[in-house]
């Protein structure tokens, strides 16, 4: 009894001196949020805001080419039902139904930023770190969406929910467990 008692005090001594560690270089700190992932990064204010007509997005005038390029690759996905594992086949070729990665591979592929899909986790290692002047990614483990040129581009949290698959909005989503993350430039 005395040997239980010994192992579980040394067990809770170890589990502090593991959380004073991660406290001491910063883990859990800056950043975080309450409920364990990464503060939400709400993406800058583009120059200019695409707008959402009979659910297709347009571009503004004066963004990037790369910028339109991803909005015109979105909208061919409108109509397209949810689908999981969709998208992730071929970025050459439309599928018959699109996941939330796949959705954004597409996307990101109209304008030659991918060269294969990928998955929502790894996208949280995609690009550079934190929201882009006109296209951000946000990801976690189990979902990713898209904001371009203040458009979000998703299959979840849909302004129509009974449509399922790649829908544009206005509305952002507020959600700490996402990585902000972008393309160079963009």
């Amino acid at each position: 009894m005395k040997q239980l008692a010994l192992n579980k005090s040394l067990c809770a001594v170890c589990a502090l001196a593991v959380l004073a560690a991660l406290l001491a270089v910063g883990v859990g700190t800056a950043g975080a949020s309450a409920t364990g992932g990464a503060a939400f990064e709400p993406p800058p204010p583009p120059p200019k805001k695409a707008k959402v007509v009979d659910g297709k997005a347009i571009a503004p005038r004066n963004a990037p080419a790369a910028v339109k390029r991803i909005i015109r690759a979105g909208n061919r996905l409108i109509g397209k039902p949810y689908r999981w594992g969709g998208g992730h086949a071929s970025l050459s070729k439309l599928d018959r139904g699109y996941d939330c990665s796949g959705t954004i591979s597409y996307a990101l592929n109209g304008a030659r930023l991918m060269r294969s899909p990928l998955t929502s986790g790894a996208f949280m290692s995609w690009g550079r770190v934190g929201p882009g002047k006109w296209v951000t990614v946000y990801a976690h483990g189990g979902h990713a969406y898209l904001v371009v040129a203040g458009l979000r581009i998703d299959t979840g949290y849909r302004d129509d929910p009974s449509r399922t698959g790649p829908q544009w909005s206005k509305r952002l989503r507020k959600s700490d467990a996402f990585q902000a993350r972008h393309p160079r430039g963009l």
